[in-house]
């Protein structure tokens, strides 16, 4: 049976302590080099093959150095520090002997304690009541998510309007389906497209310069939700000075909130 297109991307190869090889995959292919989203799910994924790793991942911190160019690269994961249940990791994609990303990333055991969801998940129609989108598609990498628009899609025209406010809300999965897991929820959380894109109709030049994800979920979690769908919220904060900010929220069909991420983008007027 072949690979999912997903775990063919983020395949990786012990090149040495601490150290793997990979290389970009033009399934998730964007506008130029790599999805932001798969690059960040391979840098995750040095950790989680790492044989000191300790626990789940809880935070993930990348930081995009450089312009990823098509084409072999170094996956670096080493861990800094370990406690008695947390681990703290230091993260590089090199290529060309030079970092393209850096990062840090937080591992842990967890334990039941007392818990609540204060940013519960807004009312939705199913994602079965949302249609696919029909519009042509720009790059590669969307074609690797089944993505139902719920409000704030793509706007109809180009024409430079603001229109109010960034905030999107859609149904999103891997395309073929595939059974969640720490990596993916990942690549997941890059989904949405550029806020400023959204809040200005205007296809200006951007760049995802940093992205944190917190995971709120366990493998075991992860696991329940299957190739189910995850409701998606994403809005920005500011656009000021050349950089704006974005957060957003991925809950299951359920309202299980499992990921909350943050990123900080470069645009150009």
């Amino acid at each position: 049976m072949p690979l999912h297109p997903f775990d063919e991307a983020t395949a990786l190869e012990t090149a040495g302590e601490h150290t793997w090889q990979g290389r970009t995959s033009p399934a998730y292919g964007n506008m130029v080099g790599p999805f932001g989203g798969i690059t960040a799910a391979q840098a995750l994924s040095a950790v989680l093959r790492h044989p000191q790793r300790q626990g789940e991942p809880v935070a993930l911190t990348v930081n995009f150095a450089a312009p990823l160019e098509d084409g072999p690269f170094e996956a670096i994961a080493r861990p800094a520090r370990t406690n008695r249940s947390t681990q703290h990791w230091q993260l590089e994609l090199r290529q060309q002997g030079q970092a393209v990303l850096t990062g840090t990333a937080f591992t842990a055991l967890r334990r039941d304690t007392w818990g609540a969801d204060e940013h519960t998940m807004p009312s939705a129609p199913r994602a079965a009541e949302i249609p696919l989108p029909t519009a042509r598609k720009r790059v590669e990498w969307v074609n690797r998510y089944e993505m139902r628009f719920i409000d704030g899609g793509f706007p109809e025209h180009w024409d430079g309007r603001d229109t109010g406010s960034s905030r999107t809300r859609l149904w999103v999965r891997d395309a073929p389906a595939r059974p969640l897991d720490h990596a993916s929820l990942t690549a997941l959380s890059d989904v949405f497209f550029p806020r400023v894109w959204r809040r200005r109709a205007t296809l200006v030049p951007i760049g995802t310069v940093s992205m944190t994800v917190y995971f709120h979920a366990d493998a075991a979690q992860l696991a329940e939700v299957a190739d189910g769908y995850l409701l998606g919220q994403a809005q920005a904060q500011v656009f000021r000075a050349g950089y704006f900010d974005q957060s957003a929220q991925l809950w299951t069909e359920g309202g299980t909130l499992l990921a909350t991420t943050h990123q900080v983008v470069y645009y150009k007027e």
